[in-house]
Parts: C-alpha cells; sequence; structure tokens
C-alpha cells in the first residue's frame, strides 16, 4: 500500500511536470506573439513602428533569440526605401539600425544580407554600420569582407566621401589584419593610401596612415612566425 509520504512526493513530482509544460508553452505563446508583433511593426509604414521594431528585435536577440524570422525582419527593415532610387534617404536612420543589429544577431546568414544591403544603399549612415558590423561578426572567408569594405569605399569616394565612414573602414581593415595575422588583399592597403590622399579629415587621414603602419607590422609578424 502507498504510504501518504509517497503519495505526496509523486504529487509534487507531477505538479512540478505539469508546471514546467505549461511553462514551455507559455514561453512559447510568448515568443510567438512577440515575432508576430515584430513582423506587424516592420511592415508598417510608420517610421515609430519601425522603430519600435528595432527594439523588440533588439529585445529578442539578447533573449538568445537568433533565428530566421528576426534575420528576415532585419533584412525587410535594412533595405526599406534603399531599392527605390526616388526614395533615397527615407528612413535611413532605421536601415542603419537594422544594420547595426545585423551585427548583434551574429549569423553567417546575417552577414550575407549585410552584403546584400551593401548592393542596394549608398546612404553613408547605413553603410558605416554595415562596416561596424561586419567586423563584429569577424567573417571573412576568403577575404569577402575585407573586399565588400574596399568596394564600399571606392563607391564611396567616388560619389560621396563621408569622413565617418572612411574612418570605420580604417578601423574596420585594421581590426581584421590584427585578427588575421595580416591581410592578403592588395586593394586594402590601396583603399588606405587613397584616403590618406582623399578629401577626408586630417584625423581620418593620420588615422589610415597608423592603420597602413600598423598592417605592415602584422605582416611583419606573420611571416616571422609562418
Amino acid at each position: 500500500m502507498m504510504t501518504l509520504k509517497r503519495l505526496t512526493v509523486l504529487c509534487l513530482v507531477s505538479l512540478t511536470a505539469v508546471s514546467m509544460v505549461m511553462g514551455q508553452n507559455s514561453d512559447k505563446k510568448s515568443n510567438s506573439g512577440l515575432l508576430t508583433l515584430i513582423r506587424e511593426q516592420s511592415r508598417s509604414n510608420s517610421r515609430d513602428q519601425k522603430l519600435a521594431a528595432l527594439k523588440n528585435i533588439g529585445d529578442a536577440i539578447d533573449g538568445g533569440n537568433r533565428g530566421e524570422e528576426i534575420r528576415s525582419a532585419l533584412e525587410y527593415l535594412a533595405l526599406d526605401g534603399a531599392p527605390n532610387k526616388a526614395q533615397a534617404g527615407v528612413n535611413s536612420d532605421v536601415r542603419a539600425k537594422a544594420a547595426a543589429c545585423l551585427g548583434d544577431l551574429g549569423t553567417p546568414e546575417a552577414k550575407n544580407t549585410l552584403v546584400k544591403i551593401v548592393m542596394a544603399d549608398s546612404e553613408p549612415i547605413v553603410l558605416t554600420e554595415v562596416v561596424k558590423s561586419l567586423v563584429k561578426l569577424g567573417i571573412n572567408d576568403s577575404e569577402e569582407t575585407v573586399t565588400t569594405i574596399v568596394w564600399i569605399m571606392t563607391r564611396s569616394n567616388d560619389l560621396n566621401p563621408d569622413n565617418d565612414l572612411a574612418f570605420s573602414a580604417v578601423e574596420a581593415i585594421e581590426k581584421l589584419a590584427e585578427a588575421n595575422g595580416g591581410i592578403r588583399d592588395p586593394n586594402a592597403v590601396r583603399m588606405l593610401v587613397r584616403i590618406t590622399e582623399g578629401p577626408h579629415s586630417k584625423s581620418v587621414q593620420d588615422r589610415a596612415k597608423e592603420a597602413f603602419t600598423n598592417l605592415r607590422k602584422y605582416a611583419a609578424r606573420a611571416a616571422q612566425n609562418g
């Protein structure tokens, strides 16, 4: 015959299991509701709603949600208005924040989305965040990240030179070189030289000269270790 003590223990175990299942179901419903809210906010015509979507996306990422739904919402927000040249500049702050969040997302798919943004957007404020996010992700397979940054700066220097973008690009190249024992793409070095000679502020030019010197150090160190 089951004792009262054993019966009590079994009841407590059962209640705990039921509580855990209910909690998991509640979390799933809550997460599903948040994703639905983000999807609706991101597709709204209201700038405020889009910014609210980005706030919710940031909370979701902080909570460990790095799924496809989040990346898809960020891609939608990051390309908002960019493909239509007549809307150039519309919600550029939204697109910039979305690019920054892609760096926080931290997935290979996020990197692919950032490269897609580069092809569609020419706003310096957006491209600056793209460069920062690419470095934050740290994915430089076959020098693709370096190539992308160099391409951004080549286009920017030709069309719309910007000090903030140039400074971010210089820092990005230097960080990638430090992390990878130098950079093999000669176009990165040419980019730095061009910035030192281009229509940029003295502080940006000086930073490019410093990065150029450091690239040579990283290359020499890699040669010694190799």
